[in-house]
């Protein structure tokens, strides 16, 4: 079982990245390899919705999102982890799923499997808000389901956190790191 983890936070060890290295750790202690994808390490060109990839299926444009799109394929089990920003996911988060644009045209247009094959993939969300508003993730949560729906992945869970803003706010949260190492076991439960 591999599990990727994709890392969409510009602040390294912070809020986002301390649940995501729970999460696979979870997933490591149940035998799952594990990788971690940092997109703010990463050079992704924002799409430019040339429609080139609605012949062939891929991304005419040649960076790291190239390496991306491999993790993607190879994954059985996919955790995309974001803080929020105005509301929405980080700007690299948001940069890498709109590249995920010749991956729908492999599905919808090309009537191919956007991953390559058709074997079942989960996916699971964790995110973090600086604020407390009611509505925080439904923007974010609603990108996620959507790329997870066009790469048929299973939408298996989030973990969703309010009013976690400064750095490290998370390690005091009373129970959100144990959280995390669950979900990171529970996905990789049959």
């Amino acid at each position: 079982m591999r599990v990727l983890g994709i890392a969409g936070s510009p602040r390294r060890g912070g809020n986002t990245d301390l649940l995501l290295e729970e999460v696979l750790k979870g997933a490591a202690s149940k035998g799952a390899d594990v990788k971690t994808v940092v997109l703010n390490r990463l050079k992704i060109a924002p799409c430019q919705h040339c429609d080139a990839c609605l012949e062939t299926g891929r991304c005419r444009i040649k960076d790291d999102m190239q390496g991306v799109y491999d993790d993607l394929e190879q994954a059985d089990r996919i955790v995309l982890a974001a803080p929020i920003h105005f509301m929405g996911l980080s700007a690299q988060m948001k940069a890498m799923i709109d590249r995920c644009q010749c991956l729908w045209a492999r599905k919808y247009v090309l009537k191919v499997p956007p991953l390559g094959d058709d074997r079942p993939r989960k996916g699971l969300f964790v995110s973090v808000g600086g604020t407390k508003y009611k509505n925080v993730f439904t923007g974010a949560r609603q990108v996620v389901k959507s790329l997870f729906t066009v790469l048929n992945i299973e939408y298996a869970g989030e973990l969703l956190f309010k009013g976690i803003d400064e750095k490290d706010a998370i390690a005091r949260h009373p129970d959100a790191l144990r959280q995390a190492f669950e979900a990171g076991q529970g996905l990789v439960e049959e």
